[in-house]
């Protein structure tokens, strides 16, 4: 089979979005649209992906990852016609030739599969989509046999015309030779002055081309965006699909419209999700785990029957079976906890490894630190791992008692079993089962003189 080649058109500046980002960098689901285009042009095994790029070429270019991209400048934008032959000298004669947008991010690859599958040397596949409300795209018109012979742009459709539902989403396939043969023949002879890349299907019409045409599952599928009010809709429409799958693989979720996954989340049964939750990156969350309202979990996996309290924000760790976590706790990269740990409200931890049943209940900052097993930190303990430079450790050993309002000024080491007093500066290792204590000395002075407001 001939190679697939992908042409995406990126080149426009989106003025309506009210910008000075280029609009194909706009996020939809945490992502911007481009990369999305990119991702499934790369799902479909294509041997080049070509990227038709112009109004701020360089900020596009300068957060793609691109080795496996080749960008094309159009210097001028004068259409989708002109801005495909931009890619023309790239691709070979042999190639299929798949057109996307980098506006139009949420096209299936399945939808494009069954679009590219319709094709061979004598045929054109179309995409097109049918809508209650036309208003604004091009027009899809069939002969009296039903084929299709040709695209009128709204601003060149007559009145009966724009009676047409049918219309045409911009995506087709078709193959390099005829591309080759039929763009540099375009006309801008048009309400636009543009040369349109739709003037090609009446050109493969009178090549007596056979126009396949296939249509998404779902119009949201194939919707551009031009301003912010329908970037936001298709941000829901793709956040509803998500909930959608979440609770058909055995999630319950508290408010199916109030759940944003912007990257990938994977789910076991019987997993609970209120309100407000935000998942971002790679996220494992395994059966009968609770996460409470409103919080944020980025590239971590969470074990078995985990409690996430409210207001918690997890980034890049792992949580044990059974573990509890938060009101309002943070967990930095790094953080592993083993099973029945328990971080609690507003406790913030980084590069920190609890051992089994280990508890930092409250109000600590525990960074750079090793626990034992059934270890139990105070509220208000804080791991001292910086000295202005460097980064230490500290490392408690299992079953040692942390009183409150302790500092450990790394490095240091606390052997297994001891105890250290509530308000003690540790800065010196502590033996297996011995209780230390430093702090000053109280005194208790009878009689002191309360001090009186001046008059």
């Amino acid at each position: 089979m001939s190679p697939l080649h992908v042409v995406i058109l990126a080149a426009g500046q989106g003025s309506r979005m009210k910008s000075a980002l280029p609009k194909v960098l706009h996020p939809v689901a945490g992502k911007p649209m481009l990369h999305h285009v990119i991702d499934r042009a790369r799902d479909l095994g294509a041997a080049g992906i070509h990227t038709v790029i112009g109004h701020g070429a360089d900020h596009v270019k300068a957060i793609t990852p691109a080795d496996d991209l080749n960008w094309v400048l159009q210097a001028q934008q004068l259409g989708t016609g002109h801005a495909v032959a931009q890619a023309l000298p790239a691709l070979p004669d042999d190639a299929r030739v798949l057109v996307l947008y980098g506006d139009v991010p949420l096209t299936t690859t399945a939808t494009l599969e069954r679009l590219i599958g319709q094709l061979d040397d004598s045929t054109l596949g179309l995409l097109t989509v049918t809508l209650d409300n036309p208003e604004g795209y091009g027009r899809i018109v069939r002969d009296d046999a039903g084929k299709v012979t040709a695209i009128v742009e709204q601003k060149d459709a007559s009145a009966a015309q724009k009676n047409i539902t049918e219309v045409n989403t911009g995506i087709l396939a078709v193959s390099a030779m005829h591309l080759k043969s039929w763009l540099p023949a375009l006309s801008n002879s048009n309400a636009q002055r543009e040369y349109y890349l739709t003037d090609i299907i009446a050109m493969a019409g009178k090549e007596e081309l056979t126009i396949a045409v296939s249509q998404p599952s779902d119009p949201f599928e194939v919707q551009g965006v031009n301003n912010r009010i329908q970037l936001a809709q298709l941000e829901r429409w793709y956040q509803r699909r998500q909930a959608e799958r979440l609770m058909t693989e055995g999630a319950t979720l508290a408010d199916p419209d109030r759940i944003d996954v912007r990257g990938n989340l994977r789910v076991g049964q019987d997993v609970m999700i209120d309100v407000n939750v935000v998942f971002e990156g790679e996220v494992d969350v395994a059966e009968g785990v609770v996460i409470g309202p409103g919080c944020v979990i980025r590239n971590s996996r969470i074990a078995t029957g985990a409690v996430i309290h409210a207001h918690s924000v997890i980034d890049g760790a792992e949580i044990g079976a059974s573990a509890q976590i938060g009101p309002f706790a943070r967990l930095r990269a790094g953080t592993r906890l083993a099973a029945n740990t328990k971080v609690g409200n507003f406790v913030e931890t980084k590069k920190a490894t609890l051992g089994e049943g280990s508890k930092i209940n409250h109000l600590s900052y525990v960074g750079d630190a090793t626990l034992g097993a059934n270890v139990n930190v105070g509220a208000g303990t804080i791991t001292c791992n910086y000295d202005g430079v460097n980064k230490f450790q500290t490392v408690l050993g299992d079953g040692v008692f942390v009183g409150s309002n302790t500092a450990l000024v790394a490095p240091v080491t606390v052997a297994e079993n001891a105890t250290i007093g509530a308000g003690s500066t540790i800065t010196q290792d502590i033996k297996a089962g011995e209780l230390a204590i430093a702090r000053g000395r109280q005194r208790n002075i009878p009689d002191w003189p309360k001090p009186k407001k001046k008059a």
